[in-house]
């Protein structure tokens, strides 16, 4: 492609996003295609010769585009939010067009140092003491997976690394924790039995004192504590760890503390919501994600840890084509995580911050929490519903009940579920909390406004009246 061709296409790719932008609350927010549809619009094989970038956009409009589930729609309220902004898209851009690979500082010092920055104006943002030292990992699945070899490598004297596993090391969690602690158990060779499951209180966060007989009990048995797992922002009902025994606990056992605010750790921003990260300081590492809730397109997770050098410990590796003579007085980042090459996403982080301000962010994120709040305030009001878990950021947990018997609610529920959905206008999930089937709603999507959430009671209610004449 010749410069003027790619200017052409670039200029027609940035209207197309920007008109996009505008008007994606024109889409069904859940792509209505069936299970290989896609599939069977595309050729089988790939083209032999070049085909024009018309005849490829106009494939993408036809074929991609039907089949794209819409997480920038305002009516999105399902998972978590995996939102945007247009300075994150710019800064998204340049990265793709700089071709930036900074695995170590010799390869675009630029790109370290950047991250540097823009981890530390992150840790100021929510409140982290000075001392811990941010990295961005792809997700908040491979922060967790990154904590936990590193407190095995701490709890055996980095023994695993160099001779294997000799011993069972346990490691500890609610049982509300995200899947991908279980995930990273397996992956790093503790084994799915050695995850402890912590029971929960009535607001689903972990209890300190069941944690605390755990591990005594684990010490007794002759098992080997190396980790606690404390979520704040759990995905099914967005419950908060307490921090602060729990670290205490951690402290006094010598255990790693991993907390995990993928979700709610942005709201931390906020001084009234800081209260969820409190004991924080105790931790030795901690993850939340801007791709989640700060603007930021996919994928930026940001990795903290109060002691880097156990980190580094874990992974460094020193290959002679990798060497360079400033190694000593700067930071590679291939050290601290999985990856060795790395994309530049501090830019995009950069160019959201700075676009913004924090101040701008903070309104956003306020703005959520109020239409949360108003969401679970309105459907409080109409006695059928229930609301399932209380509302500390911007998830809303309830569930249609008419007193029928729990199966029956359940299969109720699933129902009013998928009833919603097929409006194509909004778009929720579930879960289950002790064993009810829950409807979840979460604002957190950038273009989201009042009119939005007050259209998605309408069909919920709309929808449950529909259900229950049928039933």
């Amino acid at each position: 492609m010749k410069k003027e061709e790619f200017i052409k296409y670039g200029y027609q790719l940035v209207d197309w996003i920007a008109d996009y932008l505008e008007k994606v609350e024109n889409y069904p927010v859940k792509s209505p295609v069936k299970p290989g549809e896609i599939k069977s619009q595309l050729p089988s094989s790939p083209p032999l010769h070049p085909e024009s970038m018309d005849r490829i956009m106009e494939d993408f409009e036809k074929i991609i585009v039907p089949g794209l589930t819409h997480w920038q729609h305002p009516g999105w309220f399902a998972y978590f939010p995996s939102n945007n902004s247009p300075a994150s898209i710019l800064g998204e851009l340049l990265s793709a067009g700089l071709g930036t690979q900074g695995m170590v500082w010799q390869t675009s010092p630029a790109a370290t140092e950047l991250e540097e920055v823009v981890m530390d104006w992150l840790r100021q943002m929510i409140g982290l003491p000075e001392g811990f030292a941010g990295v961005i990992q792809d997700t908040a699945s491979t922060a967790t997976l990154c904590a936990l070899l590193a407190a095995r490598e701490k709890a055996t004297g980095q023994a695993v690394n160099e001779n294997g596993f000799s011993g069972v090391l346990r490691v500890y969690a609610s049982r509300e924790a995200h899947s991908s602690v279980e995930k990273g158990v397996k992956i790093a060779g503790f084994g799915k039995k050695n995850l402890v499951y912590i029971p929960v209180d009535d607001e689903f966060a972990m209890i300190p004192g069941e944690l605390e007989k755990a591990i005594e009990a684990d010490l007794k048995a002759g098992y080997r504590p190396a980790c606690v797992v404390a979520t704040v922002g759990t995905t099914s009902s967005g419950a908060v760890d307490p921090l602060k025994p729990i670290g205490e606990i951690c402290r006094k056992y010598d255990l790693w503390l991993h907390v995990d605010a993928a979700y709610a750790g942005t709201a931390a921003i906020l001084p009234e919501k800081r209260w969820a990260l409190e004991g924080a300081e105790q931790a030795d590492s901690l993850v939340f994600n801007p791709h989640k809730w700060m603007l930021t397109n996919f994928d930026c997770s940001a990795f903290f840890v109060r002691e880097p050098q156990l980190l580094t410990r874990t992974f460094e590796i020193h290959p002679e084509y990798l060497k360079t003579g400033v190694d000593a007085v700067v930071k590679n980042f291939r050290d601290w995580g999985i990856q060795l090459g790395r994309r530049f996403r501090a830019l995009k982080l950069w160019f959201v911050i700075r676009d913004y301000g924090v101040e701008g962010i903070k309104k956003i994120i306020r703005k959520h929490i109020h239409l949360a709040e108003l969401f679970r305030d309105e459907l409080q009001q109409d006695k059928r519903f229930e609301i399932m878990a209380p509302v500390y950021f911007s998830l809303v947990c309830f569930r249609l009940n008419d007193s029928r018997s729990e199966e029956q609610l359940n299969a109720l529920n699933q129902r009013l579920l998928e009833a919603i959905n097929d409006t194509g206008r909004v778009f929720l999930t579930h879960t289950t909390l002790n064993g009810k089937y829950t409807l979840r709603l979460v604002v957190g999507q950038r273009t989201t406004e009042e009119r939005h959430v007050r259209q998605a009671l309408e069909i919920i209610k709309n929808k449950a009246d529909e259900l229950l004449k049928s039933v």
